[in-house]
Parts: structure tokens; C-alpha cells; sequence
């Protein structure tokens, strides 16, 4: 029979104490079968000895780069950018007035929740962005430790985001969906 190695008494201590203490643990199942799984492949594979060190010259980034990378990302997941690459929608539509027969531009494609323009994407995406804006400007006015004329300031720009960003995303689901919250 193999050694038991430090890592399963230890995770066998710790599920003893937890279930002591009243606590589920992920060891508590009754199914043999998850058991065997679990101490199988261990007890005749070891993981490999790997000495990896980050290179000397390699720095971790600003929190303001971390967060406009993070920001950027979230403007991408909630635009539909991963949509656009791959459906590829048109960048904007069109519509023909049965009236004149002129050909207008259209920026969203009404009735269809899932389907939509590249520039509906965009300008959705950045509607959200500003609300979001708008939290982290309301977050900063309630900072005591700055003056109170930029608290104000950031206070009135968080509001105004926060209201402009609501109000044209609620324009934008109406025009998408006529008819909806009426």
C-alpha cells in the first residue's frame, strides 16, 4: 500500500474538524465511487517539482491600468462585441418610407432581442459604461478626505450619469421593443 501523503491527512483533519464543528464538507458524500476517484489517481501520480520565478525586469501593472483594462473588458462583454465577430451584422440598417420612398438610416433593429446593428451594440455598451461611471463618481463623493466642492462635483456628475445612462437605456428598450413597459 502507498504512503499517505501529508495533503490527504491534512484535507481528512480538516473534513474530521468541520464535520465536528456541524459543517458540510465537500468530503461527506456517501458515494463510495467518489471516494475511490479521489484517492486513486494519487496514490500513484506526483505532481512535478516545477521551480517557475517571474523574469526580474516584469512588474506588476498600475491599479489604474488593472482597472481601465477591466473597464475596457466590460465595455466589450456588454456592447456584443463577441457577437459582432461573430455573426457580423451590419454596422447600421436601413428603411425605405413607404411615403416618399426616401431610404433613411435605422441605428436599431426593432422587434428582434436577438439580433442588433453594431452601433445599437455600441451605444448600449457605452450607456452602461456611463452608469457605471456615474457609481464610481457617487462612490468618490462620499470620500471625507476631499474637498467638499469636489465631492459636489462628483456627486452631480455621478447623479447626472447615473440619470442620463438610465433614462437612454430605457429609450433604447422602447425603441427595440415597442410596445414594452407601456
Amino acid at each position: 500500500m502507498a504512503p499517505r501523503s501529508e495533503h490527504a491527512a491534512g484535507s481528512a483533519a480538516a473534513a474530521a474538524a468541520a464535520a465536528a464543528q456541524g459543517h458540510r464538507s465537500e468530503f461527506d458524500s456517501m458515494d463510495p465511487l467518489f471516494h475511490v476517484l479521489r484517492a486513486v489517481p494519487f496514490s500513484f501520480l506526483q505532481p512535478p517539482r516545477t521551480r517557475l520565478k517571474l523574469p526580474s525586469n516584469l512588474a506588476l501593472p498600475s491599479p489604474m491600468t488593472v482597472f481601465a483594462l477591466i473597464l475596457l473588458t466590460y465595455f466589450a462583454v456588454v456592447s456584443g462585441l463577441v457577437y459582432d465577430v461573430i455573426v457580423e451584422p451590419p454596422g447600421i440598417g436601413s428603411s425605405q418610407d413607404p411615403a416618399t420612398g426616401a431610404v433613411r438610416p435605422v441605428v436599431f433593429l426593432p422587434g428582434r432581442v436577438n439580433g442588433q446593428y453594431i452601433i445599437e451594440g455600441l451605444s448600449s455598451g457605452f450607456m452602461f459604461l456611463l452608469g457605471g461611471v456615474g457609481i464610481i463618481l457617487l462612490d468618490l463623493a462620499v470620500d471625507r478626505t476631499r474637498p467638499r466642492s469636489l465631492r459636489i462635483s462628483f456627486g452631480g456628475s455621478g447623479v447626472a450619469a447615473i440619470v442620463i445612462a438610465y433614462a437612454m437605456a430605457m429609450l433604447f428598450l422602447r425603441i427595440k421593443i415597442p410596445g414594452y413597459l407601456w
